[in-house]
């Protein structure tokens, strides 16, 4: 009786079912590899990038000065409009519309003092034991060496403060509104010296530490300003036109810089004679280190104050 061969597990060369289903296997875990790896680099990929936006934000803010309060950083936010720079003993102050920020250690770190907040500093006073910070809402007077400031109220207030000077308890101050006025007991009380003078005065009296009664003062109108009679009388001294700062060297007084709305200039003689002086491009403010040594310059650039400095007389300049 004739043998029935058994099918063929292959039929045409087709696979077989257990042949397909192996095939289908190896597949899936192929799939499922390769699943694995895609999920391994996206997972690298958003670590890098969160690794890059981590130190973009640490970069972007400690170049802003946007570092948590207490915490020191390369360049202040000041807002628009920068309005001063002075130092006072070993401190450098820069202010603008939205904040005030202090550097102790030459203008490489600056640290913002929360308590000048939109106080929009403009002029500045050291009186026997207080600081004195003007600005658009008032006077600020600090007791702890600039830390922290306090607004004054009741007689010792005054209302937008744009230039102060003093020479231990007497100061002087300009207003828009209140004009020219003076304190004998370090911004207690004030009395108004003239009505009319100091309404567009910017920034800083300078106050002859040998003659109180002596004042140069920037103005905004009329260039820089000299007294010889505390703030009764003024007259025109020269340099640049639209004087938005002056700063005079602590030790020779005579060596005067003035910054004003087109141009700069250093004068040698107390202002009898002017030489231009080229400062870094925007600058504003102006100030003399205490002991003379180093010229300080301030500019705005969006609402970043960068500060720059010279120990060579303003020939060059160096970015701090």
């Amino acid at each position: 009786m004739p043998t029935t061969a058994r099918p063929s597990r292959t039929t045409g060369g087709r696979p077989s079912r257990v042949e397909r289903q192996r095939a289908a296997a190896e597949e899936r875990a192929a799939a499922a590899r390769r699943a694995a790896r895609r999920r391994a680099q996206l997972r690298w990929a958003v670590a890098a990038a969160a690794a890059l936006a981590v130190a973009a934000a640490v970069t972007f803010f400690a170049v802003r000065g946007d570092d948590a309060p207490g915490q020191a950083a390369a360049a202040p936010v000041v807002g628009g409009d920068l309005h001063t720079l002075t130092a006072v003993g070993d401190a450098l102050y820069v202010g603008g519309h939205a904040a005030v920020a202090v550097s102790r250690d030459g203008g490489r770190r600056w640290q913002q003092i929360s308590s000048l907040d939109n106080a929009d500093a403009m002029g500045w006073a050291q009186t026997t034991d207080a600081l004195l910070a003007g600005g658009h809402p008032g006077l600020f007077r600090s007791t702890d060496g600039g830390t922290s400031f306090t607004q004054l109220t009741g007689a010792s207030a005054v209302p937008d403060a744009h230039a102060l000077g003093s020479v231990g308890d007497t100061v002087y101050l300009g207003s828009p509104q209140a004009g020219f006025r003076v304190s004998e007991d370090g911004g207690a009380t004030w009395e108004t010296r003239d009505a009319e003078a100091g309404r567009s005065f910017m920034g800083t009296i300078l106050v002859d530490p040998a003659d109180p009664q002596r004042l140069l003062a920037p103005d905004m109108s009329s260039g820089l300003l000299a007294s010889s009679d505390g703030g009764r009388s003024w007259s025109p001294l020269g340099g640049p036109e639209g004087a938005m700062a002056a700063a005079w060297d602590p030790t020779d007084i005579d060596r005067l810089v003035v910054v004003g709305m087109s141009d700069s200039a250093l004068s040698t003689d107390g202002g009898q004679s002017w030489e231009p002086l080229s400062v870094p491009t925007g600058t504003t403010a102006v100030t003399f280190s205490g002991d003379g040594t180093t010229m300080y310059t301030a500019a705005l650039d969006g609402d970043v104050a960068v500060t720059s400095a010279s120990t060579d007389g303003g020939r060059t300049w160096t970015r701090l």
